[in-house]
C-alpha cells in the first residue's frame, strides 16, 4: 500500500497523534476567526485532542495505513454527536447523528483522526462554494476568488495545512472543482465502490464520496480504506494511450488553462506517451440530464421543508430544486434512459484507451464578485467537465498542472466505471511527470 507520509515504511506511527494535533490546532489558532468560521462550520480543539490521545493509547489503530492522518470531515457525513446540517441553517436545529457514517467509520478505524466539520454549499447544490450562512472561504491562493464547491472547506482545510486530508463528496464535480482551484489533488471514485450511507444525499443517482489531498498517493491510500479494499500493486510502466476527449468540454478555455494544458501535453508527449482525440456524440444534452435528474430527485428530498427554505433557504439552491415542479413526468425517466446510453456508449469508445485526458476546470477560479453577479452561467462552467463524468458513470481524478503559476489548474484524468485503481496508479505517474 502507498503509505501516507505521516507514517515510516512499515505503516507504523512514528510520532504522537497528540502532537500532530497540536500542531493542526496551533496553526488553527493563528487563522483569524472570520476565516476559520468560513472554512468550519465545526472546529472544536478539544474533541480533536480526545481523539488523538485516544488513537496513540490504541496499538490497533496506531498500526493502520492512515495512522495519525489528520481528516477534515465535509458537514453532509454523520458523526455521532454532531448535527449533520448539509450547510444549510434549516438543518442546524436537527438532531445530533447517533453513529458515525460508514465512511467516517473507516477513516477512524484505519487510524485517521477527525478534525473538524468543513463549510460547503447548501445541500452540496453548487461548484463555486457560495453559502450566505457561513460565508465564503475564499480561494486558498487569492481569497478574492472563489474556493470552488462544494466541498469548498474542505479543499481550503488542506490547502492550508489545517488537515492532511479532506473527506468529501462529489455529485457533479465538488471533489474535483475545489481541488483543482486549489492546487490540490482529488478523486472521484466509481460510485458503487463507497458507501453512501450516513451522508445527506443531493442526487442518489450521482452522489459518490472521495478525498482531496496535497498527493494523489494519499487519496489513493484513503481510497482504499473508504472503498474497503486493497491498494494493487502498480501495472509495470510503459507508454500510456491518452485520448482528449473533443467537443464541447474543450471549449471556453481561458488563457492560462490553455497554456497550462498544452505545457501538459507537450510533457506527456515528450515522455513517450501517446495522445489521441475521440469524440463522444451521446455527450450532446448530457447538461440537461444531469440538471432534470438532479432537481428531480433533490425535490424529493426536500419537499417536507421547502416553506421553510424559501425562508432560511439559499435562493439560488432553492432555484435549483424548485425546477423540478416545471418537468413533465416522462422527463425523469426519459433522461435516465439517454444516460445509460451514453454510459455503455462510453465504454465502447473506450476500448484500446488507458485513459481520457481533459482540464478540470476550463478557467482559473473566477472572483467571488463575479460569481455573486453572473451565478447561473459561472457555476455551470464550473460544473461542465467535472460532471460529465457522473453523466458518464465514470471515476476521474484530477492533479495540479499550473506549475509556477499563481492560480492553480488541474488535469483530469477519467475512464468507465470500475477503472478506479488503474486511474489512480496513472495519476501518480502523471502528477510526477507535472511536477519535473
Amino acid at each position: 500500500m502507498t503509505q501516507s507520509p505521516l507514517t515510516s515504511p512499515c505503516g507504523r506511527i512514528t510520532f504522537r497523534a497528540e502532537d500532530r494535533a497540536r500542531h493542526v490546532i496551533d496553526r488553527a489558532m493563528d487563522m483569524p476567526h472570520a476565516m476559520m468560521s468560513r472554512i468550519y462550520t465545526q472546529f472544536d480543539a478539544k474533541r480533536i485532542m480526545q481523539a488523538a490521545q485516544a488513537l496513540d493509547t490504541d496499538a490497533t489503530r496506531r498500526t493502520g495505513p492512515l495512522a495519525g492522518l489528520m481528516v477534515s470531515i465535509k458537514d453532509l457525513f454523520d458523526e455521532a454527536g454532531q448535527v449533520t446540517a448539509a450547510g444549510s441553517a434549516i438543518l442546524r436545529r436537527a438532531q445530533e447523528a447517533k453513529a458515525d457514517a460508514p465512511v467516517v467509520a473507516r477513516l477512524k478505524a484505519a487510524g485517521a483522526v477527525p478534525c473538524g466539520r468543513t463549510a460547503m454549499s447548501e445541500f452540496a447544490y453548487s461548484g463555486v462554494g457560495l453559502n450566505p450562512h457561513t460565508g465564503n472561504p475564499g480561494n486558498a491562493r487569492d481569497p478574492s476568488r472563489i474556493s470552488g464547491g462544494s466541498s469548498s472547506g474542505a479543499a481550503v482545510s488542506v490547502a492550508f495545512g489545517l488537515a492532511d486530508v479532506a473527506l468529501g463528496t462529489d455529485t457533479g464535480g465538488s471533489v474535483r472543482i475545489p481541488a483543482a482551484l486549489n492546487g490540490l489533488a482529488g478523486f472521484k471514485p466509481s460510485q458503487s465502490t463507497v458507501p453512501l450511507d450516513g451522508a445527506f444525499p443531493l442526487s442518489p443517482t450521482f452522489d459518490s464520496i472521495g478525498p482531496l489531498a496535497p498527493r494523489i498517493a494519499t487519496c489513493a491510500a484513503v481510497h482504499a480504506v473508504l472503498s474497503g479494499t486493497e491498494v494493487p500493486a502498480a501495472p509495470q510502466d510503459r507508454p500510456l494511450r491518452l485520448a482528449i476527449l473533443q467537443g464541447p468540454l474543450m471549449q471556453g478555455m481561458d488563457a492560462q488553462v490553455t497554456a497550462d494544458f498544452d505545457a501538459a501535453l507537450v510533457a506527456l508527449r515528450t515522455a513517450g506517451h501517446e495522445i489521441v482525440e475521440k469524440e463522444l456524440p451521446e455527450l450532446d444534452g448530457f447538461g440537461d440530464v444531469n440538471r432534470i435528474v438532479v432537481a428531480t430527485e433533490a425535490h424529493a428530498i426536500h419537499a417536507h421543508h421547502l416553506d421553510g427554505l424559501h425562508v432560511e433557504g439559499d435562493p439560488r439552491v432553492l432555484r435549483r430544486i424548485l425546477a423540478a415542479k416545471d418537468f413533465r413526468p416522462s422527463d425523469y425517466t426519459d433522461k435516465l434512459a439517454q444516460r445509460a446510453r451514453a454510459v455503455a456508449a462510453f465504454h465502447t469508445l473506450a476500448d484500446g484507451i488507458d485513459a481520457f485526458i481533459l482540464p478540470t476546470i476550463p478557467t482559473v477560479a473566477p472572483l467571488i464578485a463575479e460569481v455573486e453577479a453572473d451565478f447561473d452561467r459561472l457555476n455551470a462552467l464550473m460544473l461542465r467537465n467535472p460532471s460529465a463524468i457522473n453523466f458518464l458513470d465514470g471515476c476521474a481524478a484530477t492533479v495540479p498542472m499550473q506549475r509556477a503559476q499563481r492560480l492553480a489548474t488541474g488535469l483530469m484524468l477519467f475512464a468507465p466505471g470500475g477503472q478506479d485503481w488503474n486511474i489512480l496508479h496513472m495519476a501518480q505517474r502523471i502528477e510526477a511527470l507535472l511536477d519535473s
